[in-house]
């Protein structure tokens, strides 16, 4: 089994994102498709999560995406993508997803979304990942809430025991 990489942190992950919304990419109300959005999500979150492993990553998971605002034909669609946390062959992205309409200058937050990523070799075994090193706040906060995100995915999965949730139980254990 390969020795994990040194730590990195999480601002050596960072990754930008731009495309232009074409007629091609878009539905009859000329609105961006969400697959086609998607599509550039996972390019941009692989980007992220290989920029932090060095190593070829495949897409294990993604969250719950929602739409806020449509994005227009003829927007500038910017993706923000940064490894928030990474456990011992997978690594969460965080991405944020900007439209902005350069002619009347408005800029919106359309979505975030969370991508997890496994680091694989060139025969498709996992391999460990680096450790993440949060700096900022934000940072630390986006690496404390990965640990309950995970947990929450792998019971959705169907690959975790919900009594076996121990940052879920104790999240609903200091609602009471």
């Amino acid at each position: 089994m390969p020795m994990k990489s040194p730590a990195k942190a999480a601002q050596e992950s960072f990754t930008v994102m731009n495309e232009l919304v074409l007629p091609n990419d878009t539905n009859t109300l000329n609105n961006l498709m969400g697959g086609r959005l998607l599509h550039w999500m996972d390019i941009a979150a692989a980007i992220s999560a290989q920029k932090h492993c060095n190593r070829i990553v495949v897409t294990a998971s993604v969250d719950n995406v929602s739409f806020k605002h449509p994005i227009k034909l003829g927007d500038v669609v910017t993706i923000q993508a940064k490894v928030t946390r990474s456990f011992h062959t997978s690594l969460e992205v965080r991405l944020d997803v900007w439209a902005e309409n350069i002619p009347s200058g408005t800029k919106l937050k359309s979505n975030e979304a969370y991508y997890t990523f496994v680091a694989v070799d060139q025969g498709g075994r996992t391999i460990p990942v680096p450790e993440l090193v949060p700096e900022s706040e934000d940072e630390k906060t986006l690496f404390e809430g990965a640990l309950r995100r995970r947990q929450l995915r792998l019971i959705l999965s169907g690959k975790m025991n919900p009594d076996e949730a121990s940052e879920l139980k104790a999240l609903f254990a200091a609602v009471k």
